[in-house]
């Protein structure tokens, strides 16, 4: 009986332990505790991943500042040390030397390119609990200076209305000389033309460019070297230097004269008035890179005339259009040109030029005037009296023997050249050119034709119209608002940078710069703010280009 005992309380024992197991197993008591120890460990990691990252960007960032500040520096072709040197100063100044690996530096005649090469190597506090002991990565800055060849067009408004405030003309000539002084002072190489255009109701292109253009009518008046640019030539870039284009009469087809039914003493041309005046300082200057020269140009231009920023802008693109190749050779030849320019201006798509145009105007389009072909040139049939500077003209149309009208007499005069009336010391047939030297279109108009052939008030007013219409015609200003907006448009399809200057202008003129000038190149300024638009110019043709 006691063994059987023995043999049972085994068992009972293992029963009895059995409900504790599964009471274990269903006791939940503690389970919060663990995964809150396993949350801690993960925010442990999330955190330290980021405190990891947010470490390695701030060192990333300041190694790639410095490489490019260090590029920028380096690439500069002003400067004097070698680029390699450069770059390691600028990393050891900062205390980042071990980051840079290699600096590399690609240099040519006009241009520098400079590449720093750095590795970020930052070691991990809490990374590495996932086996990650430091972020590494690899970065470069890169900058590049590239002296391309410039061809710069300075189209500048010296119509006279930059005279009747005098501190337009002085404000406008300190700005162009300080822009032209500082964009040649380290021209070195002859990389920079500039071709000085200045423009007011006409653009005189001087003796040189008359000579290598096929210009027609031309006449020996001194200092007048204008063209009347036929409608064409601003349909394309292209101004082909074969088209043949009529010389810009000296004449004064503006000024008003008296238009009562009695005599008139002759009236001279205004000077100010005629449509290509007799400055010899106004002349365009193509190609140069004369500092002393254009600076001297620029402050002895004279503000006169009216105002046609279409035909400035034609002639300022003309000199930089490869189509103007063979011209700029003759005036190489010719001495004009500066020898180490043959072969310009480059071609529209090389990639090593620069092709610009400051376009600078403080007015808007007055309608221009100019003189028609039949009267440009030859006999007129007008006659002078060498002896009292007194005048007849010849009117074929008329019957019988007094075909000569003769305005202090009031009347006709069967033969005007007779001693009847003439001082003795002969008399001559005038040529045009002559006619418009001593006379205003409009004087000749009425005091010669309308007095003449109108029989009454009305039909004088007729004949004068008429004659002045004969004599001379007139632009529409809509059509050269169009022809510039068009040569622009033309210009910029060919990559040409083109920078506007509204000086002063009023709203219409402004309008028509801001149109033509190219993206973000539009400067309104008022005073010496001229200044500040010429440096900024000046400052985008010469910037350093951040490459990477």
């Amino acid at each position: 009986m006691v063994g059987s005992t023995r043999t049972a309380r085994p068992a009972r024992a293992h029963a009895s332990r059995k409900p504790s197991v599964i009471r274990f197993i269903r006791n939940e008591g503690g389970s919060l505790v663990v995964f809150g120890l396993f949350i801690f460990v993960l925010m442990l990691m999330v955190g330290g991943l980021s405190v990891d990252l947010m470490r390695y960007e701030a060192e990333r960032s300041r190694i790639q500042n410095t490489a490019d500040r260090a590029s920028l520096a380096a690439a500069s072709m002003r400067q004097e040390l070698e680029p390699e040197a450069v770059v390691a100063d600028y990393f050891a100044r900062a205390g980042l030397s071990a980051y840079l690996d290699d600096t590399i530096v690609d240099e040519g005649l006009n241009y520098r390119n400079v590449r720093a090469l750095t590795t970020t190597n930052v070691h991990t506090f809490f990374m590495p609990l996932m086996g990650i002991d430091a972020l590494t990565s690899s970065g470069a800055g890169a900058a590049e200076e590239r002296i391309t060849n410039v061809e710069i067009a300075l189209v500048l408004d010296i119509s006279g209305s930059m005279q009747n405030t005098p501190s337009r003309i002085t404000n406008l000539k300190s700005a162009a000389d300080e822009f032209v002084r500082k964009i040649l002072e380290d021209d070195d190489d002859n990389r920079i033309s500039i071709s000085l255009v200045p423009y007011n109701g006409q653009v005189n292109i001087g003796p040189d460019l008359t000579q290598v253009f096929n210009i027609t009518h031309q006449h020996s008046t001194p200092n007048v070297y204008c063209v009347d640019l036929p409608p064409s030539v601003y349909d394309a870039l292209v101004m082909s230097s074969s088209t043949p284009m009529e010389q810009t009469a000296w004449a004064d087809s503006f000024s008003s004269v008296s238009t009562s039914n009695s005599y008139q003493s002759p009236q001279a041309p205004n000077t100010a008035n005629v449509w290509c005046p007799a400055v010899a300082n106004n002349y365009v200057r193509p190609l140069s890179n004369n500092i002393s020269a254009l600076r001297s140009q620029i402050a002895s231009l004279q503000a006169i005339g009216a105002t046609s920023i279409d035909a400035g802008l034609r002639w300022g693109l003309t000199l930089i259009d490869p189509a103007s190749r063979g011209a700029v050779s003759q005036l190489v030849s010719l001495g004009a040109v500066p020898a180490h320019f043959a072969g310009r201006p480059f071609d529209w798509d090389d990639p090593e030029v620069l092709k610009v145009v400051v376009l600078m105007t403080d007015g808007e389009h007055f309608a221009e005037e100019r003189i028609n072909t039949d009267y440009k040139s030859g006999l007129s049939p007008i006659w002078r009296s060498s002896g009292d500077n007194r005048y007849s003209i010849y009117h074929a149309s008329w019957s019988g023997s007094s075909k000569y009208w003769v305005p202090h007499r009031n009347d006709g005069y069967g033969e005007w050249r007779s001693s009847a009336w003439n001082s003795g010391s002969g008399a001559y047939q005038m040529t045009w050119v002559e006619v418009w030297q001593r006379l205003r279109v409009k004087y000749v108009a009425w005091q010669l034709y309308a007095r003449a052939l109108g029989t009454s008030s009305s039909t004088r007013t007729s004949v004068y119209n008429t004659w002045v219409g004969n004599f001379r015609s007139l632009a529409n200003i809509s059509d050269m608002n169009a022809r510039l907006n068009q040569l622009c448009t033309l210009a910029k399809a060919q990559n040409v940078v083109i920078f506007g200057i509204a000086f002063e202008a009023p709203q219409n003129g402004a309008d028509v710069i801001r149109a033509c000038a190219s993206a973000n190149r539009f400067y309104d300024v008022q005073g010496l703010q001229i200044n500040t638009a010429f440096r900024q110019i000046r400052a985008q043709i010469s910037s350093l280009r951040l490459t990477q």
